[in-house]
């Protein structure tokens, strides 16, 4: 059962939290009063609700709109900075969960927010903070570090496998038989109820549980493996082809081989 977590006692239009957090730590199930901005200034979280599962690395942001009961996963150490804001004061940010990128004024924003605590429209000079917060956080780019789960019993079986081991590299076809459904059905629902192909789905699953184990430090070749790679060159092209660089130009570190 989900924990409700208020947050009460102030009139700030926008509220912080500061906390560093040891790999493995696990936030339990919980939901806010208010809508939520979760940045990794270090690390990398995962976001988990009933519907999927939202990868946070480093200069990206999860939003959590308020209401929406959610788990906190860290992988390797983290510094977590969160912005709650008042229910819809950012009118524009979708009313589901979505990774955004953190450029570097919004990142020194953030940063700011929380060093001084809270943002209140009745103070002047936070006025404008708060206006110019949300016209960085309104305009930033979504980006494609989710998964979502689909609803049909057929197709959460086949998810629920892969979501148990992501390396696994058995062809659709086989996974369909203990599924009670074809490979073409499966196909169909996951396209109708995600909005993308089966192969989409499980390569998004090997990115993000790939990051998960970058950040964790864990070397290239077996990150590949885990992966459900053969090589580490093709899981290098896929992260490439995801992300825009190379896994050790994106964590800033040689992971060798």
């Amino acid at each position: 059962m989900a924990v409700f977590e208020a947050l009460t006692g102030s009139r700030a239009q926008i509220m912080s939290l500061t906390h560093d957090y040891a790999a493995g730590h696990l936030i339990p199930l919980h939901f806010h009063n208010r809508d939520q901005l979760v940045y990794a200034a270090r690390g990398v979280m995962t976001i988990s609700t009933e519907d999927g599962a939202w990868v946070v690395p480093t200069h990206r942001a999860v939003w959590i709109p308020a209401s929406v009961a959610h788990t906190v996963a860290m992988s390797g150490a983290v510094a977590m900075r969160t912005l709650y804001l008042r229910p819809r004061l950012a009118a524009r940010l979708p009313r589901d969960c979505c990774v955004v990128n953190v450029l570097p004024l919004l990142r020194e924003l953030i940063l700011h927010v929380c060093a001084i605590g809270s943002l209140k429209q009745t103070v002047k000079a936070q006025h404008h903070l708060i206006l110019l917060l949300l016209d960085q956080l309104e305009a930033s780019t979504k980006v494609p570090l989710q998964l979502r789960n689909p609803c049909d019993p057929r197709a959460r079986r086949v998810a629920e496998e892969l979501l148990a081991n992501p390396g696994d590299r058995r062809p659709l076809a086989q996974m369909c038989k203990r599924s009670g459904a074809s490979k073409r059905t499966i196909e169909r629902l996951f396209q109708d109820e995600l909005g993308l192909t089966f192969s989409k789905w499980r390569q998004q699953l090997r990115l993000m549980h790939a990051l998960r184990l970058l950040a964790e430090g864990a070397k290239i070749t077996y990150v590949a493996l885990e992966s459900g790679y053969s090589t580490p060159s093709a899981f290098i092209s896929m992260f490439k082809r995801a992300l825009g660089t190379t896994p050790a130009a994106y964590f800033g570190v040689d992971r060798g081989v």
